[in-house]
């Protein structure tokens, strides 16, 4: 990847709060390189309890032996599925969300970048060999999530949305996270498997919450089948 001195901020941060993260190690960080690294202590996805922390503490032993050491690995305390207490820890590195972030406020600036600046790294599945990195410029893809959230799913301010993506996927960085928040849309965001404990979880969170959009794939569609 060549970044052609344009601006390197989306290098700075790496994210991992997504059950791909099976497929996280080390080369990750060689990528782009990260002073911060966020993630979650533990995730349950369906009645299977997945240590995040665990994953990328193991990346980020080996990281600085491939010339790329990470200062800060900013934790987020879920606490549904693991202490705190009983989260393994290394100090100095680590830090817990919810001691910093609350401290300091919830809007800020805009910063202006250019058009072809990057935006975030994603990788490919790696189901035909070695995940790829592939990488998202800002202008383009947020015009685009932008535009294509807006009338493709016909948003109203009234409106609340619920797309079941996984983060972690394309469809979960446009239209669960970029598209609507772009237009400012009220959005719900789910922890686990959407047919766990039952394949009636959706609807029961629909009428929960009074979802009035309600974007999913025909994976989930033919699993309640």
């Amino acid at each position: 990847m060549e970044n052609r001195g344009r601006n390197p901020s989306f290098l700075s941060l790496f994210t991992i709060a997504s059950t791909k993260v099976f497929e996280f190690s080390e080369e990750r960080f060689e990528d782009c390189k990260p002073k911060i690294v966020f993630t979650c202590n533990d995730v349950k996805r369906g009645a299977k309890v997945i240590g995040l922390k665990d994953i990328v503490d193991a990346a980020l032993v080996e990281s600085p032996n491939n010339g790329v050491p990470v200062d800060v690995c900013l934790t987020y305390a879920n606490q549904t599925s693991l202490k705190r207490e009983n989260t393994k820890w290394t100090e100095g590195r680590d830090i817990w969300w919810q001691d910093v972030v609350p401290k300091y406020p919830s809007t800020c600036d805009a910063v202006w970048v250019d058009a072809e600046d990057p935006l975030f790294l994603l990788y490919t599945s790696g189901s035909t060999g070695k995940p790829k990195a592939v990488m998202h410029t800002t202008k383009g893809y947020m015009v685009y999530t932008t535009t294509t959230f807006k009338y493709a799913f016909d948003y109203k301010p009234s409106d609340i949305y619920w797309c079941t993506a996984d983060c972690g996927w394309i469809t979960g960085h446009s239209y669960v996270t970029y598209g609507p928040l772009l237009n400012g849309a009220s959005c719900l965001i789910i922890e686990g498997a959407p047919t766990y404990p039952d394949a009636g979880r959706c609807w029961d969170i629909v009428d929960k919450y009074k979802v009035s959009i309600f974007y999913t794939a025909p994976t989930l569609v033919r699993s309640l089948m």
